[in-house]
């Protein structure tokens, strides 16, 4: 799980968080749980793929406030190994506070799609175990 300070700056004039921190949020939670995963941004990008954010989404349910602790948990939704959505969930204290997803493709450094499966096997598998399954 990721943890973010809500910081004075990220507060507007009555005093809630702005809206668009929870979108900072998400890719720093995101960056954190590929790091945590074997697979930092710095070593996706060192094996020559980038990955874009095609879409994002929020559903802001309660504010936060300046040094309120906020717990992010992210996790993998879908992941078809052209495609990977990601699902976060951010609380303070025990009650939600935002929901979200995040879409990203993988494209090589002139920016073409790749097929992790055939080209890049060992991340593949690592999304691939992480995402979460129906019960």
């Amino acid at each position: 799980m990721y943890q973010h300070k809500v910081q004075y700056y990220e507060t507007d004039k009555m005093g809630v968080t702005h809206h668009s921190n929870y979108v900072r949020w998400m890719e720093e939670a995101r960056i954190d749980y590929l790091a945590e995963a074997g697979w930092s941004y710095k070593r996706i990008e060192e094996e020559g793929i980038i990955s874009p954010v095609v879409s994002v989404e929020c559903h802001y349910k309660k504010t936060t406030t300046f040094d309120d602790l906020v717990n992010i948990e992210v996790c993998v939704l879908e992941f078809t190994g052209v495609k990977l959505k990601l699902g976060y969930k951010m609380y303070l204290d025990d009650k939600l506070v935002c929901d979200g997803t995040s879409m990203h493709c993988f494209l090589n450094s002139e920016g073409h799609p790749v097929r992790l499966k055939s080209n890049y096997p060992d991340l593949y598998e690592t999304f691939n175990s992480l995402k979460v399954t129906e019960d």
